[in-house]
């Protein structure tokens, strides 16, 4: 059923993961760093006594969707962490499910999952 033998990736497959993860964590943070900034502006912007309420009611939609994004990429930033973390110790590209390595071009695809394919696709409520 599954292709691969081995439990673990090689180092050099563990370097290029690694090297790959820390080129999305850098994307990453300078993301989160220009949403913050965003929303730090419109925030200060809500103190203008002369804006309109549908002025108003656009910038609390937009600080809305500026903190979920915001919260969206934390939680990414924090499973690439985690991913990095893996690699460390040596537990990177196995699945917590099955115990079998993830296949590369899903680790390419979603780099933090900790799931093989398979097992995601056995538990719909097994997220990434």
């Amino acid at each position: 059923m599954y292709q691969h033998q081995q439990k673990k990736y090689s180092s050099e497959e563990l370097q290029a993961f690694e090297k790959a993860i820390i080129e999305k964590l850098t994307i990453a943070n300078s993301e989160i760093k220009t949403i913050m900034e965003t929303l730090g502006r419109a925030k200060e912007n809500t103190t203008d006594t002369n804006i309109k309420m549908f002025e108003d009611s656009v910038e609390v939609a937009e600080q809305e969707n500026l903190s979920q994004l915001a919260a969206r990429q934390r939680k990414f930033i924090a499973e690439l962490e985690a991913a990095l973390v893996r690699i460390k110790n040596g537990t990177y590209g196995v699945c917590i499910v099955t115990g079998e390595l993830i296949d590369q071009e899903r680790l390419k695809v979603v780099p933090h999952t900790r799931h093989s394919l398979t097992a995601k696709l056995s538990d719909k409520s097994v997220t990434r």
